[in-house]
């Protein structure tokens, strides 16, 4: 018989307009259920608050159910203790499943401990990743309006992308600028555009602009660039909504901004998704698995069936990909990431060998929040840091070496 963890506890199934809630009452190995259907309006939820406090119930579980949860969390969260489970742990059997069943299920699976709890920060930390995750939005929105830009300058015949590493530097939105603006005129001298670092010749670049916007096409791009501008506000002042925010981690960010390859901003939407505090993760392998950085576990009769790596973290883990690419570029400041990466690079690849040094970087951030000490790199210097010593070989070994590299060796006649 399985061990009665919890002997009252409450399953919730949580829906937009209305919840349902199960209470489990377990006295001498027998279960008794009392139910009730609550609105998700404030003063609803208020009452099922009350409702668990006059049964003395203040072990909660519930399914996180797109956003719906949240509103249920912020009334509970200061009397309850809740577990928020993820939807595949607490899936009812197929064919025996309404609300209030469901419920039902979720308090049985609970009260026997059997559900495992997502990590739900801290309100402070809640508030910092609602607008870390929002600028990373705003981000995705300017990165689609550039391709947008560039595909009417593709179809218009403006070939600025082949003279130009950056079209939407400053050279180059002058020439669109000027062109939206005298849409009749060909441009024939272009050293009124020319800046400094410019590698394209005068005679490059009117040929990649010798196009034509139709009217359709350029007001489209009027208004691309006008939505591009806008975003560009928001995001600056969210930029100062979110460091404000962020002061009193301030000692934090200043720790994490001693890792290679992580700025102030990144380090800001780091603690956003992780907080400070690292109790709530018994390892760091156990905030890499939560991160999706870690392979799966799937082997059956003996055998592996993938590796791949989770589909968890979908924000954190591109940011530490970028943080990642990032540190490779200081591989004479930081060489212990630049020879890890190409150790594992030459055996498995480019992709697995940055999510490997992503990991990497995870780890050194849990250690770092943890121990509240900087960066060491010595701590992260393996054995491939230094270069192997030669050993001797047989001629037998080295004839065996020699054709696995291809070549054909043949004996010598003595």
């Amino acid at each position: 018989m399985l061990k009665i963890v919890y002997p009252i506890c409450c399953g919730l199934d949580v829906h937009k307009d209305f919840v349902y809630a199960c209470i489990a009452t377990t006295v001498n190995n027998v279960t008794t259920y009392k139910s009730h259907r609550f609105s998700t309006f404030t003063k609803g939820l208020r009452e099922l608050l009350s409702w668990l406090l006059t049964n003395n119930c203040k072990d909660v579980c519930m399914e996180s159910t797109g956003k719906y949860w949240i509103p249920v969390y912020n009334i509970l969260e200061t009397d309850c203790k809740i577990v928020l489970a993820h939807p595949k742990y607490v899936k009812a059997i197929r064919g025996k499943k309404t609300d209030k069943k469901d419920a039902k299920w979720i308090a049985d699976i609970f009260k026997h401990d059997l559900v495992s709890g997502s990590f739900i920060p801290p309100a402070d930390i809640r508030q910092l990743r609602d607008l870390v995750r929002y600028h990373t939005k705003l981000t995705n929105f300017t990165t689609g309006e550039k391709n947008r830009a560039q595909n009417c300058l593709t179809v218009s015949n403006l070939k600025l992308d082949s003279v130009f590493s950056d079209v939407f530097g400053k050279a180059s939105s002058n020439i669109i600028g000027h062109i939206l603006a005298n849409p009749s005129e060909k441009i024939s001298d272009v050293s009124a555009f020319r800046t400094k670092h410019m590698k394209a010749t005068d005679e490059e670049i009117i040929e990649a602009v010798d196009g034509y916007f139709c009217p359709e096409q350029a007001e489209k791009l009027r208004i691309i660039r006008e939505h591009m501008s806008n975003l560009d506000l928001c995001k600056l002042n969210l930029q100062s909504l979110i460091l404000s925010t962020a002061e009193k981690f301030i000692s934090e960010i200043d720790l994490l901004c001693t890792i290679p390859g992580i700025s102030t901003f990144s380090a800001i939407s780091v603690i956003g998704e992780i907080g400070v505090d690292m109790s709530v993760f018994p390892t760091s392998k156990h905030l890499c698995s939560w991160a999706g950085l870690t392979p799966q576990n799937d082997q059956s009769a003996g055998k592996k069936k993938t590796t791949r790596i989770s589909r968890a973290g979908v924000y954190i883990k591109p940011l530490l990909v970028q943080c990642a690419l990032a540190a490779l570029k200081s591989k004479d400041k930081h060489p212990e990431i630049y020879s890890r990466y190409c150790a594992l690079k030459k055996r498995r690849g480019h992709k697995k060998a940055i999510i490997a040094i992503a990991r990497t970087l995870l780890t050194a951030i849990y250690n770092i929040l943890k121990k509240k000490e900087p960066y060491k790199s010595e701590l992260y210097a393996h054995s491939y840091d230094t270069p192997p010593e030669h050993r001797a070989v047989s001629v037998k070994e080295a004839i065996f070496i020699l054709q696995r590299q291809g070549y054909i060796v043949t004996p010598c006649a003595t």
